[in-house]
């Protein structure tokens, strides 16, 4: 791979995606695969005058023998050191990119349900830290090529080839040209262009069809919006992109407001675990039904994780004539996946899809319909024929989507 192209792959995220700013610590989270990257984006954390950069290496097989051998009672603790860490983040307003190589099967084997006990166990202590940190700090979740992930994706390749053809997907679908953080100026004005076209209608619902199953209707809140691309954090009004590839236009729905089936359109990798064709049943606005081919009991444990899990937190609009979607790859990652069609997501909602989230508590955002959850997790519902109608207040039926892509 060029080092060129990586360098600007590097500037990018840094630059575009979380956009450092003179004396801010930064915090890169990543794997073992490419520690020559990772010295790129500190180089440029520094270059645009970072005062700090603190690298965190994790290696999923070492991840895996601490879920395989640990108590549940070691691994649901929350030690003082993680408290201090968490509260420097919040004093510091650290910005945190997340540098994805996992392998989408890393941890197989493992017992997901003492995985999700300790997770439950867990957030209760750092829940009021990540509320205090909400929409006030900058954040990026990008991708580098790990091995297992690329072979994945590339099986008949051998793994310097397959790695190779991951990085061109990687940065061809992250904008990777002449000129990336033009180009990336230039998209986040298309995606606010679909927002300002989709909050002009008010819708109160949208319903989605498709052939292979999918009839689904989700209600919108009547104070939200649709939002997509770059954020601008409260207080320092910075702004930045916090995924690089994102095709997204995206909003909270009403909270315990879905009915009927989704059926899924791309494997779920979840907790290092495979989840393959399901599909999931709401009633009353809660998952009432779920199906799945592979790792069945992963997908029931992960609705169950908390009141919020069952719900919706996320409705996201993709045309399935998307960039990423024109690669004609599965990726078994949610960051590029969820980017090549439409899908959902259970659990947290995002306050600032609200109209005027900036005045108002977490609890006050909660009460106006943003559900609440420690899962975030999306699933790609998005396919070639899929039609999506929005209802407005006065019951008018606008088409969104026809055949899969825009019809606005």
């Amino acid at each position: 791979m060029q080092q060129e192209r990586l360098q600007k792959y590097a500037r990018l995220i840094v630059k575009c995606g979380l956009n450092v700013q003179k004396g801010q610590e930064v915090l890169v989270r990543c794997g073992l695969d490419q520690p020559e990257f990772v010295a790129m984006c500190v180089e440029e954390c520094y270059k645009l005058g970072a005062e700090r950069v603190k690298v965190e290496w994790s290696y999923m097989p070492v991840t895996k023998l601490h879920y395989d051998h640990r108590t549940l009672e070691s691994l649901s603790e929350v030690t003082e050191v993680e408290k201090a860490e968490w509260q420097r983040k919040v004093d510091k307003l650290t910005c945190t990119l997340w540098l994805d190589s996992d392998d989408p099967d890393g941890l197989n084997g493992t017992d997901s349900e003492k995985i999700a006990n300790a997770n439950m166990a867990r957030f209760p202590i750092i829940k009021p830290y990540r509320e205090a940190l909400e929409n006030k700090y900058q954040w990026c979740i990008a991708a580098v090529p790990g091995r297992e992930w690329a072979q994945k994706i590339f099986p008949d390749l051998p793994c310097d080839k397959a790695i190779e053809r991951l990085w061109e997907a990687i940065l061809t679908a992250s904008r990777v040209d002449d000129d990336p953080i033009a180009a990336w100026e230039k998209h986040n004005a298309e995606l606010a262009r679909h927002c300002k076209l989709l909050n002009g209608y008010n819708f109160t619902c949208l319903e989605y069809k498709s052939a292979n199953g999918t009839d689904f209707k989700v209600g919108l809140n009547p104070r939200g919006r649709f939002a997509g691309g770059g954020e601008t954090t409260l207080g320092t009004k910075i702004y930045f992109n916090p995924n690089i590839p994102s095709e997204e236009v995206f909003t909270s729905p009403l909270s315990g407001s879905a009915e009927g089936k989704v059926v899924a359109t791309k494997p779920l990798s979840y907790q290092g675990k495979l989840i393959e064709n399901f599909w999931i049943r709401f009633e009353n606005g809660k998952v009432a039904e779920v199906h799945a081919e592979k790792n069945q009991d992963v997908l029931e444990k992960m609705v169950a994780m908390d009141e919020g899990a069952s719900r919706l937190g996320e409705v996201a609009l993709i045309a399935y004539n998307s960039p990423i979607n024109n690669l004609g790859i599965l990726f078994y990652n949610t960051l590029f996946d969820e980017n090549a069609s439409c899908h959902l997501a259970l659990g947290r909602g995002f306050n600032e899809c609200l109209c005027g989230f900036e005045n108002m508590t977490v609890e006050e955002c909660k009460a106006a319909g943003v559900n609440d959850s420690m899962i975030h997790v999306d699933f790609m519902i998005g396919s070639a024929d899929m039609s999506i109608v929005g209802v407005t207040e006065d019951g008018k039926r606008i088409k969104v989507f026809e055949k899969g892509n825009w019809a606005i």
